[in-house]
């Protein structure tokens, strides 16, 4: 499978029903692929992935290396997620289901970049932010 240029979108589809092109698509859980993180930026071209949550700092840091970028997705909004999904195929291990390697055509994905090129991470920024806020109006 050529990744160069692409992201990685974590998820599971499940099955279309009608016209559908795939159905419900939420993300799922990018903390348990951080293991892998240095070894796809710097072996496959990828440029970022798609998923939920925050990740650790060796993968934050592969990101930042290799200028990829890290976005969320909203768990729990697979329908909207799947209302951006224009085509899908099947690239490999097809006998997996819903596990397989799909190729997704996407438009107007509702992400969020939660790790940018820079490795700056919202998981970390944010809650800085809140908390000098929070820290302000004790203080006022």
């Amino acid at each position: 499978v050529d990744f160069r240029g692409r992201f990685i979108y974590y998820v599971g589809p499940v099955d279309p029903v009608r016209d559908e092109v795939v159905g419900p698509a939420g993300p799922t859980t990018s903390t348990r692929m951080d293991k892998y993180t240095e070894t796809m930026l710097a072996q496959t071209g990828l440029i970022g992935m798609v998923g939920k949550a925050e990740r650790g700092p060796a993968a934050i840091e592969a990101i930042k290396k290799h200028k990829a970028v890290y976005c969320i997705a909203v768990g729990g909004a697979a329908y909207l997620v799947s209302k951006a999904i224009r085509s899908a195929r099947v690239l490999a291990f097809e006998d997996l289901g819903m596990e397989a390697i799909y190729e997704f055509e996407v438009r107007d994905m509702p992400v969020t970049v939660a790790v940018d090129s820079n490795g700056e991470s919202v998981h970390s920024t944010g809650p800085a932010q809140w908390r000098r806020i929070i820290q302000m109006r004790k203080t006022a």
